[in-house]
């Protein structure tokens, strides 16, 4: 009886490590700390205009090149070609141990799928398709990452939006196509396109040369695209941004009073060549905030109707002078149309990076960012700049130098 039960032992823990053999599960991360001078944000009211003042402070790199955050990435295969993948990626601040994306667990990522040799399927809480793919084009895909994106980061280019209930598909790259297609479930009962958005996008790399394009459609977007986070609020709740008051700053003005639109449409092109240690960019992004007025999907203190649109264009360079270290410059112009009786507005961005790497998974960098503002915002007030991520300026300039140190694990 003793040599059958060993036996069965034996090959039990034998295909327990074959088993193991054909799983794997990772633990990766990224630390992202500085110190940021901004020359002026805003810090409230005082007789019906906004005051503000210089800032220092030390920031987490959600105000840097990336947010800090740590993940598990898993693998299992299942024969035939096929794995099951999942990714579980939690954000949080640096400096006070907190939980980003209102309070989130997993509030950077969390899906799971199947993969094979033409691509992947998963299904979660994932980024969008279209700045998966397109983000590397931009100045958000480069040295300056979400820092570098256009104003208000409008476009998502700098990934700061999450879609809950995605089915993503992306594939692999034949002859230098790669597709990627999304659909976030609304989940309403009764009414299937409630809430929901869809996206489409493809990119092509031959040689040093690769372009792409994406269309994003979402439905509600107050409530299905920015209204993603822990702290979201419901239809009466303004996720778009904020007015701010007497004693907070506003947020996100380029585009904050279009929380009432009823679909949000975004499309995005862009091209990139790269001629030995240097490489050139450019993209284009159109935000068009249509149906304005539906209360249903957010409020609308402005009385907006019709549509909102963003349009920006983007030019972006960078130059490797030696494997560790590289600089990158880039300018973005961004012109938002008149809506109603509000006027137009318009944004000129530049930016200039370095970073000196130290290993391979450690950098230190400096960026520094100028933005000057003109005409009149979303919020209906003399536009004032407002680089992403920063509290907005009391003016219509605003600067930025940032000392950072990032390490990924």
């Amino acid at each position: 009886m003793k040599k059958p039960m060993l036996l069965a032992v034996a090959l039990a823990g034998t295909a327990a490590s074959a088993a193991h053999a054909q799983s794997s599960v990772t633990l990766y991360g990224l630390i992202d700390e500085g110190l940021n001078y901004v020359s002026n944000v805003q810090t409230g009211r005082a007789g019906g205009a906004l005051t503000g003042k210089q800032q220092f402070a030390m920031s987490d790199g959600a105000t840097g090149i990336g947010g800090s955050r740590w993940g598990l990435r898993g693998s299992e295969d299942l024969g035939g070609g096929l794995r099951a993948i999942f990714t579980l990626e939690n954000g949080f601040n640096i400096n006070t141990g907190g939980l980003a994306q209102g309070g989130l667990l997993f509030g950077r990522q969390a899906f799971v799928g199947l993969a094979n040799a033409s691509g992947q399927v998963t299904l979660g809480r994932q980024y969008s398709v279209v700045s998966d793919m397109l983000a590397p084009f931009s100045e958000a895909g480069e040295l300056p990452g979400h820092m570098g994106s256009n104003p208000d980061d409008f476009d998502d280019l700098g990934h700061s939006v999450r879609l809950n209930n995605a089915i993503k598909f992306k594939s692999a790259s034949f002859a230098g196509v790669t597709l990627g297609a999304m659909y976030s479930l609304g989940g309403v009962a009764g009414a299937p396109g409630r809430n929901q958005v869809w996206a489409l996008a493809a990119t092509y790399a031959n040689g040093p040369f690769s372009a792409g394009a994406g269309y994003l459609n979402a439905r509600d977007p107050n409530l299905s695209y920015f209204g993603t986070n822990g702290n979201s609020g419901n239809s009466s709740t303004n996720n778009f941004g904020s007015f701010g008051s007497a004693a907070t700053a506003q947020s996100n003005p380029v585009y904050a009073g279009f929380a009432s639109a009823a679909t949000l449409q975004l499309v995005i092109a862009g091209v990139k060549y790269h001629f030995g240690a240097a490489s050139v960019g450019a993209t284009w992004s159109h935000a068009g905030y249509s149906g304005l007025g539906d209360t249903s999907a957010g409020p609308n203190p402005l009385h907006y109707a019709g549509t909102g649109i963003i349009n920006n264009g983007e030019i972006n360079g960078s130059y490797a002078f030696t494997p560790a270290f590289s600089v990158n410059a880039a300018y973005s112009y961004t012109h938002k149309a008149s809506v109603g009786e509000f006027g137009s507005a318009n944004y000129h961005q530049g930016t200039l990076s370095a970073a000196y790497f130290l290993s391979k998974r450690t950098e230190l960098y400096a960026i520094a960012i100028y933005q000057k503002a003109s005409g009149t915002d979303s919020l209906g007030q003399s536009a004032v700049a407002s680089i992403t991520q920063l509290t907005p300026s009391a003016t219509d300039h605003q600067a930025l130098v940032r000392l950072g140190i990032l390490h990924t694990f």
